[in-house]
């Protein structure tokens, strides 16, 4: 720990770059306090897409996976309905290999690299970035190979007390089923009212701080009928009932209204019932016991000069879990990790970035036993304008682990964006992506049918990309293509005595292009929008390893080759027609057929997915959304052998009073 302290010391002496805004002549230079990095920098030449606040609540998705699937129509795997495991996939990597941040901070798992996505109350959430590709230069977190997802929680400060709460049910299509005894069984109709969600918050805000409170809870029977593969028999979800909840609690204040402190935490316990496979009726009991404490601090000017600013955070992480079958599994992990970012304007031209990140983390496992590790990097950025319509971006991170076989790494990255006018941009992208091995891979505890490999490699690999963005009025469009390569990827199979391992024998490729258009049409005067959105994704896989080459043509495992989406959206604002404030949304996500195993041999079919979301305000504080998801009632699989809910419909209701402070006060 001695050891550790001086770099803690250091990490705190250099806080982070925050706040940057243009001159009239289009060339950066420090500005005014738009917020902390992880609640508002520019994106540089990243491509990045932002689901807002308003989008959030307007959706009423039950969870973080089924909203970026229905607004940015990002790929999901889930292993069923809500509470399940589910993975999001960026560029054809899954979660594993996808950054995670809370509020900027890394939040996927030490022991096996996922992200749990049930920890997340989406009413909690301000807004989320989706930045695309390997190598972030915005956050400068490690791991990164498929891209990096932040969720922001962090509020901003604001002036009186504000109550909000919120209320749904979620409810499947009952009918009479087969039961896993094979005799006929009469509907449920209790399955109408099979998930409730209830959230509750409360905030206060004074000219120079605020405090906010909130809390959620899930009661979810994942109650719904699904059709049998092998029996070829309607039969009904059961033994995967989840019940799960958390609360949070944040302080934000400022000093001399310049420095930024923001402290807050958050508490998660889910108890839950996990099939062993989609339509089997043994089942695991797994329950989860999780927390977060963290700390930033935003100084925009350092020593009174606004030729330097800085930011920094420490967290500390904990996660106690266990699955229970035949045995019990527990696992206990903590962590550690402190952040800085530092930012110099030299010049109206030039801007120079630098800081690093650090995290340790204690694990007591009992299948991995007692671990401990360090891992995290230093960095540095230029940011070079030499005029108004073009900056380069050459970063470098020294990647560091305490373990493995390769402790540390250098991780480049070019970056170019070119302003060719106001409402047109291109951005091009070259890039090293790395991960190192996570515990699980590394140190399982042999058994008769499992152990980890100390001697894995890093998944390595490299990449590119390049897209434009345009901007004319009411028109927006998103256009990029990339170029990825990995090699050494980690995946586990059985060795000659049987015993599974995990081993660096994947090397992959993957090509695409993607597109996303939305603009406003003409509408009748009792609407105050009407707003049709576009998008799609051709992305090409192909496995380079266990002897296949690019003639083979296998494709990575659970990867659609097409993924495209279609919305309407038409809004309504008081006074129009008698109404009250609305809108009502058509959505559509579509997926092409994928494959379930590396040889290509196992096939899950292409599904096409339409819902429908209605909000409408009832009073100023007060409003109803409706939603029906699945609405063709498709019966479709995410993830082999687990069947996903049919036809369902969500009702619910929400509060949202402000009282607001007096002038006087």
């Amino acid at each position: 720990m001695k050891k550790i302290l001086p770099f803690i010391a250091f990490l705190f002496a250099a806080f982070a770059v925050f706040a940057q805004a243009e001159d009239d002549d289009g060339y950066v230079t420090a500005g005014e306090d738009d917020g902390i990095t992880v609640t508002g920098t520019r994106e540089t030449s990243q491509q990045m897409r932002v689901v807002e606040k308003a989008e959030i609540e307007k959706r009423g998705a039950g969870d973080l996976a089924s909203l970026l699937q229905e607004t940015l129509d990002i790929g999901i795997t889930r292993y069923g309905g809500y509470g399940n495991n589910t993975e999001i996939n960026l560029r054809g990597f899954d979660s594993e290999r996808v950054a995670f941040l809370i509020d900027g901070v890394p939040a996927n798992d030490a022991l096996g690299g996922e992200f749990d996505i049930s920890q997340i109350d989406l009413h909690s959430v301000e807004r989320i970035e989706v930045i695309y590709g390997g190598s972030d230069t915005k956050y400068n977190v490690s791991g990164a190979l498929g891209g990096v997802i932040n969720i922001i929680t962090t509020k901003e400060i604001q002036k009186g007390v504000r109550i909000s709460g919120s209320v749904s049910n979620t409810g499947y299509l009952p009918g009479k089923n087969r039961g896993f005894d094979g005799r006929q069984k009469d509907a449920h109709y209790e399955d109408l009212i099979d998930t409730q969600n209830v959230t509750a918050g409360v905030s206060f805000g004074a000219d120079n701080f605020s405090f906010a409170v909130n809390g959620f809870f899930n009661r979810a029977g994942n109650h719904f009928l699904f059709k049998d593969d092998i029996t070829r028999s309607i039969k009904r979800k059961v033994y995967n009932e989840v019940y799960d909840g958390g609360a949070g609690a944040a302080f934000n204040t400022r000093l001399a209204n310049v420095t930024r402190i923001i402290a807050d935490a958050k508490i998660y316990y889910g108890d839950k019932n996990i099939p062993t496979s989609g339509n089997s009726s043994i089942y695991g009991i797994q329950r989860d016991f999780s927390g977060r404490e963290n700390i930033m601090f935003d100084m925009p000017i350092i020593a009174g000069s606004e030729k330097i600013s800085a930011e920094g955070s420490i967290t500390h992480s904990w996660r106690n879990s266990e699955y229970e079958l035949t045995g019990v599994s527990k696992n206990n992990i903590h962590s550690l990790a402190a952040i800085n970012r530092w930012a110099f304007y030299v010049h109206k031209t030039l801007t120079l970035r630098s800081g690093g990140d650090w995290r340790f983390v204690a694990l007591d496992s009992d299948s991995l036993g007692g671990r401990m590790r360090n891992e995290g990097g230093i960095y540095g950025t230029v940011e070079w304008q030499p005029a108004a319509f073009f900056m380069l971006i050459p970063s470098v991170k020294a990647a560091f682990c305490s373990d493995g076989s390769i402790p540390a790494t250098a991780v480049p990255k070019l970056g170019l964006v070119f302003n060719v006018n106001e409402n047109l941009t291109f951005k091009n992208n070259y890039f090293r992506s790395f991960k190192f091995p996570d515990f699980e891979d590394l140190y399982w505890a042999q058994s008769s049918d499992y152990a980890g490999n100390p001697d894995l490699k890093p998944e390595d690999g490299w990449g590119v990309d390049a897209g434009a963005a345009w901007r004319v009025k009411s028109l927006s469009l998103d256009a990029s293509a990339f170029l990825q390569w990995t090699a050494d990827s980690i995946h586990w199979s059985a060795g000659a005595d049987g015993i599974w391992r995990p081993y660096n024998v994947s090397e992959a490729a993957f090509a695409g292009a993607e597109a996303r258009i939305s603009f406003d049409l003409p509408h009748p005067r009792f609407l105050a929008s009407l707003r049709p959105a576009f998008s799609y994704q051709f992305m090409r896989s192909w496995l380079l390893s266990g002897g296949y080459s690019w003639k083979n043509g296998k494709r990575i495992p659970y990867q659609a080759e097409h993924t495209a989406g279609a919305s309407l959206e038409a809004g309504w604002t008081g006074g129009q027609a008698g109404l009250s404030a609305g809108s009502l949304l058509v959505s559509a996500h579509f997926e092409s057929r994928r494959f379930a195993d590396t040889a290509n041999l196992s096939k899950l079919p292409a599904y096409l997915l339409v819902n429908i979301t209605l909000n409408q305000h009832i009073s100023k504080s007060v409003s109803i959304f409706a939603a029906a998801r699945n609405i063709t009632n498709t019966r479709y699989q995410s993830f082999k052998d687990y069947p996903m809910p049919g036809f369902n419909f969500t009702l619910g209701l929400r509060v949202m009073a402000q009282a607001p402070r007096r002038q006087d006060e």
